[in-house]
Formats: C-alpha cells, structure tokens, sequence
C-alpha cells in the first residue's frame, strides 16, 4: 500500500558521533548503508544496519566485519536507532551533576561524569547555590547554548560570572545539576536571553543560546530596569505613544552575537552583575523577533521565498521541515526524524567495542527511512 506511506534518502559524513536525520515525519523502519566500510573489508566494519520499530527504541540489525576479515551478522542492543519526534513543549534530557563553575568572562562548567555534549546543544543548569547565600543561583534556569567543549566533563556558555555578586562553585553543591534540551529551537527565531550588550553608534548584542536571526531582521527588546540598558525597550515610544520601537539587524557576528542599527551612545550601561539574592522571581533581559515582512530583509526587494531558513543562521545549519513564515516572527522548526547512535554491534552476547552504528569519523553513510501504511506487530 502506498496511500499514506512516506518515504526519504539520504548521506552524510559520519563524525563517529551519534547522528540526527530531520524529516517531515516519524519512519517505523530505517536502513543503513555504510558505503566506506563495504569499499574497505576490514575487522569491526559495520557495513549495513536495519530498524524496525518492532524492536524498540535504541535497537537494530547489522552486518558485522569479525576478525580474519570475515562477514557475520549480529545486534545492536543500546545507542542504536531511536526516533524523535518534537511537540510543543521542551523536552529534557538526563540529569547530571555539576562539580563546578568557573569565575570567567565565559564561564566553565564542569560536571561530574561525562556530558557527551556538543558545540550547539542547549542546555539548562540548576540548583546552582554553593551556600545559602552564595553561587551562580542568578543564571540558574536560562537556556545556553554551549560554545566550546573543552574535555568530557567540561563545557563553556556565554555569560561572564567574572563579577562581584558570582561566587565559583566548587565540590559539586548537593542538588547542582544540567538538563540537555532536546530540541531547543521549535520555533526559529525566538525570544532569547541577553547576557550582554555594547553600547555605540550601533547596538552589538550577545544572547544565551543561538539567536538564528539574519540581517534585515526585525528585534524587539525586554529589559527589566535592573539590568540597566532600558533605553532599548520597545515601549513605551515617547515620540508616537503606542507605537513600539524596533531595531533591524545590521550584521551577524556569530551564532550568539549580532549587531543592531540601534545608536545607544546615551545609553545607559547593561548589568549582568546581578545579586544572588535576586533569582528567586528574577526577570531576564530578552530579545524578540518582530515584523511582517516575508523572507527578503529590509526593505523588502521580493526574490525567493524558498528554500526554507536553516538554523543556525550565520553558520548555515538544518533546513526547517516547512516554508518560512513572517520575516521577524516564528517559523515553525518543530523536529522530526531519527537518530544514529554510536552503538556497538554484539555477536554471540559479546559487544565489539570498536565497531560503531554511526561508522568511524569520515565514513559516508547512505540512509533510507520509511513511514509504512500498516505496521503489525
């Protein structure tokens, strides 16, 4: 039957880390060709693997290179093929501890078992009170986007924690932990946290997590009167009352940081340097796309409006699974598909630890996912 299945292909070029493949839907059986590992017959290859969603989550099938070098057949019981499917709230991923944070203009988490993070994965930290009265309470709870990945237990996020009222964890705190938001970005842009702010001719800004913005977009901004720069508020507009006031993106200097046509010259300076005893209640400054101009900066000078916008914007990134949406507002980037693990094929009840289901770094690997009519089990 082919009435309502679905059907996809695709390659990539494995990293030897496990591997997210987008898609517009949820596939209930996955093939898996590694095309490096057929070219090349050698011992702990795993040239084909197969998914069915009969076997459970984190399972498969696969064609295995023993010693010799010879073909045998064997299992992938954990890491092997998952499938996701992103809703419309945030999804979390284990718990693990903190052992520490850093005193640093980008501070350093280090955790107390190894994270398996990557650059761009977003992640939320918490309990983060070293005394009754000391710590890091203050970003407790905001969503970062890690931007270096120093060892398995350490990682960077954009905040400076160099500052009077931030006290250095140290001796991992009862209750200090991290979450990995699993898909972070359902909706691209979003609202953002701001962790700091260059006053000037032009605005520069630096968020939390990915901003996914482009030039010629439309900012609104949220800055409660402690952290100082209130001037960018949006409202109230002294001038024409009722009538917001909105910047326009100008350049992207990263993932994290864009610059805006907003002249805060007179500004008043933005304060991260915020007290511990205010996390209970704390409000964070943001920034929030606006406009209603379709793909095209400003002004708008018409073009294309495929393909979809891809995250993270400055760097390039995953195609969005529909078309874009209002230039400023949300585009719908909710998350489907499935993810190769790094799981090792076992033959005989014995796992060989050198084979991986995602293949080594530089293996092309081809894939093929279904969505069947009728699946029974």
């Amino acid at each position: 039957m082919t009435e309502y299945s679905r059907q996809a292909s695709g390659y990539f070029t494995s990293t030897g880390a496990a591997k997210a493949i987008y898609l517009p839907f949820t596939p209930n059986r996955v093939n898996l060709t590694n095309y490096t590992a057929y070219a090349a017959f050698t011992d702990t290859g795993i040239p084909a693997a197969n998914w069915s969603v009969g076997m459970g989550q984190g399972f498969a099938t696969c064609l295995h290179v023993d010693a010799g070098p010879v073909l045998n057949t064997g299992v992938v019981l954990t890491n092997g093929i998952t499938t996701f499917s992103a809703g419309l709230s945030l999804q979390y991923g284990a718990a693990i501890g903190i052992s520490g944070i850093t005193k640093a203009s980008s501070a350093v988490v280090t955790t107390t078992a190894p994270h398996g993070y990557s650059v761009g994965d977003t992640i939320v930290l918490y309990g983060l009170n070293q005394s009754a009265s000391t710590g890091m309470q203050q970003i407790a709870g905001v969503p970062f986007t890690i931007s270096v990945v120093g060892s398995p237990t350490t990682f960077t996020i954009k905040w400076n924690t160099n500052q009077s009222n931030y006290t250095a964890l140290a001796g991992s705190p009862a209750g200090a932990f991290v979450r990995k938001v699993l898909n972070p970005f359902l909706y691209v842009p979003e609202q953002n946290v701001v962790s700091a702010v260059t006053t000037g001719t032009t605005t520069t800004v630096t968020t939390t997590m990915y901003h996914n913005l482009v030039v010629g977009q439309e900012i609104a901004f949220r800055v409660p009167t402690v952290w100082g720069t209130t001037e960018l508020n949006s409202l109230p507009n002294n001038v024409i009352p009722g009538s917001p006031v909105y910047g326009y993106v100008t350049a992207l200097t990263d993932n994290w940081t864009f610059v805006c046509n907003i002249n805060s010259s007179s500004y008043t300076a933005f304060n991260s340097n915020q007290p511990f005893a205010s996390f209970s209640g704390q409000q964070f400054a943001q920034v929030v796309p606006v406009g209603d101009v379709n793909s095209g900066g400003f002004p708008y000078s018409g073009g294309a409006l495929y393909p979809a916008p891809s995250f993270p914007t400055s760097s390039g990134g995953v195609p969005t699974i529909n078309g874009p949406a209002i230039q400023g507002a949300f585009v719908n980037n909710t998350r489907q598909g499935f993810i190769i693990g790094a799981g090792n094929a076992v033959i005989g009840g014995v796992a060989d630890t050198l084979s991986h289901l995602v293949g080594a770094n530089a293996d092309v690997i081809f894939w093929e996912a279904f969505l069947d009519d009728i699946f029974t089990p």
